[in-house]
């Protein structure tokens, strides 16, 4: 069970190991873009290129996708960003049991955006936990764990990515050895656990009167979506990339200043935000040298008003 691209590391290793795959489970086909074409999620693209058969139930409390799970006789379910919650009588099904790919090391960051969180709280290391799960959301018992360092310029994009290659790499070396009763599940400890609440698009809004230190984390744990974004001239302008660099400057939150170099920053908490890669609403993604030479007024306005 699995949505976005985070889950198909998981389930490509599962196939390539010769795993019996009766179906795979996957949020519904949603529409997208200008458009509003019908996308279907990347777990079931390469379901699909697999010849795997797919169910996209609306939810899994209903008497006719239970039946449809039990009709699998699944010895295993394995849920890897799936997006939705799973009941009590699905989770005793499977003789041996429900494992979760969660992102991060638990009992730290549970909950829908781990890496995101992850990327917010300024974090050293990142890490895979496989989860025996139980009806409460991410607290069930780890079977194992494996972590690695976020860089100073990870992106949650960039940081799952890398989370998704180890998560499917602990996985497929978890199974056998759980299925064959050489793991003991270890309890998650109460202390240090945190919640990671599902993000939503206005989350990205930024306050130019937050630490600069956050702002900037805000920039890459937001990309690559909602993508963090501010006003200018009542126009929407995303921020793709920034960085932080010691310079005094004087001024209210949200005022563009530039360093005489073709280059522009914002005064937020505590410092300047300087600007690497903007995109104003309804243009292309620009390097802000390229925004500033066809762009005039920016230097000395104020964003966010």
């Amino acid at each position: 069970m699995g949505t976005p691209e985070f889950a198909v590391p998981s389930l490509a290793a599962l196939a390539r190991a010769g795993h019996d795959i009766p179906a795979v489970v996957t949020r519904e086909d949603h529409r997208a873009g200008r458009g509003q074409r019908t996308e279907q999620s990347p777990v079931k693209q390469f379901a699909l290129s697999q010849g795997i058969p797919v169910l996209q139930p609306r939810s899994l409390r209903t008497a006719e996708y239970h039946a449809a799970i039990v009709d699998l006789s699944a010895d295993l379910i394995i849920v890897a960003a799936f997006g939705l919650i799973l009941p009590g009588q699905l989770l005793a099904l499977p003789p041996h049991g429900c494992l979760n790919v969660h992102g991060s090391m638990l009992p730290r960051h549970r909950g829908a955006a781990p890496i995101t969180a992850a990327i917010l709280a300024g974090d050293q290391e990142a890490g895979i936990s496989i989860m025996l799960m139980d009806e409460w959301v991410d607290t069930g018992p780890v079977l194992r764990a494996a972590s690695l360092p976020v860089q100073p310029d990870d992106t949650t994009g960039t940081l799952s990515a890398r989370l998704a290659e180890l998560g499917a790499e602990l996985l497929t070396a978890t199974i056998p050895d759980w299925i064959a009763g050489a793991l003991i599940p270890t309890p998650q400890p109460s202390e240090g656990a945190t919640f990671a609440p599902r993000i939503d698009k206005r989350d990205g809004l930024i306050d130019w009167r937050e630490p600069v230190l956050l702002l900037e984390r805000k920039v890459r744990a937001y990309l690559p979506w909602p993508t963090a974004f501010t006003t200018w001239n009542g126009q929407s302008l995303k921020l793709l990339r920034t960085h932080i660099e010691e310079i005094s400057a004087k001024g209210e939150p949200g005022h563009v200043v530039d360093d005489g170099r073709r280059k522009a920053g914002v005064i937020g908490g505590g410092g300047v935000l300087w600007l690497d890669d903007v995109q104003l609403a309804g243009k292309r993604p620009l390097p802000i040298e390229a925004f500033l030479r066809g762009t005039s007024g920016f230097v000395g306005s104020t964003l966010g008003r």
